[in-house]
């Protein structure tokens, strides 16, 4: 993260945002490994996110950006 005349494109609040749930998701991935019952864990953590994402791309469709 540097200084705008530097060359370097400052960090934005969004981009800090997109870096801290990628960083989450992956957090919580590892935790599905490491739970005491990985059989169940794993399965179910693959499932939500499967969920997240077909949510996340229907309700994009409902509510589309503008331009």
């Amino acid at each position: 993260m540097g200084r705008a005349d530097d060359g370097e494109i400052p960090m934005t609040i969004s981009k800090l945002r997109g870096h801290l749930y990628a960083i989450a998701k992956i957090a919580g991935d590892v935790q599905a490994l490491t739970h005491r019952k990985p059989g169940t864990a794993i399965p179910k953590r693959i499932g939500r996110r499967i969920a997240g994402y077909l949510a996340g791309r229907g309700i994009g469709s409902i509510f589309k950006p503008t331009k």
